[in-house]
């Protein structure tokens, strides 16, 4: 199966010079934790609600500053010429939950282990990719 036939399309993104409010209000508004960074079209990076938390709120960052300094820049991306087995491959190798679709560096869809789990053929891909990627948490000290 094609990443095409599984992938969000209508993906709506931020710019680098977005405040981290703005970010914040538009992850509510789409009811998502994740928000694709993209610059002229071409991804940039990605922002998470933990980064937004982690990086910007708990390191008490003024919430205009911009989210290109919490993002994560140059994150890891799939193809259109991917399978989406594949995806679920690279998803479980990287430990990422969110993959997002590129073509000649320009954002086109995202993909996520929740796409996957619901197409009948990736369940179990998907949720061996969950399995790999969940690891049960252990604060620091």
């Amino acid at each position: 199966m094609k990443i095409e036939e599984v992938m969000t399309t209508d993906v709506e993104y931020c710019t680098p010079e977005t405040p981290l409010t703005d970010v914040a209000l538009k992850m509510k508004e789409l009811d998502v934790g994740v928000i694709p960074i993209c610059e002229d079209d071409k991804l940039v990076g990605l922002a998470t609600d933990r980064d937004l938390v982690i990086k910007g709120l708990a390191s008490q960052l003024p919430i205009d500053t911009p989210v290109s300094e919490v993002m994560t820049s140059d994150p890891v991306r799939g193809t259109k010429s991917m399978t989406a087995e594949e995806a679920a491959e690279l998803m479980a190798d990287v430990q990422i939950r969110r993959l997002p679709i590129v073509e000649e560096g320009k954002l086109i869809g995202i993909v996520s282990l929740g796409d996957l789990a619901v197409t009948d053929r990736l369940d179990d891909e998907a949720g061996e990719a969950l399995e790999e990627i969940s690891h049960p948490a252990e604060p620091e000290k």
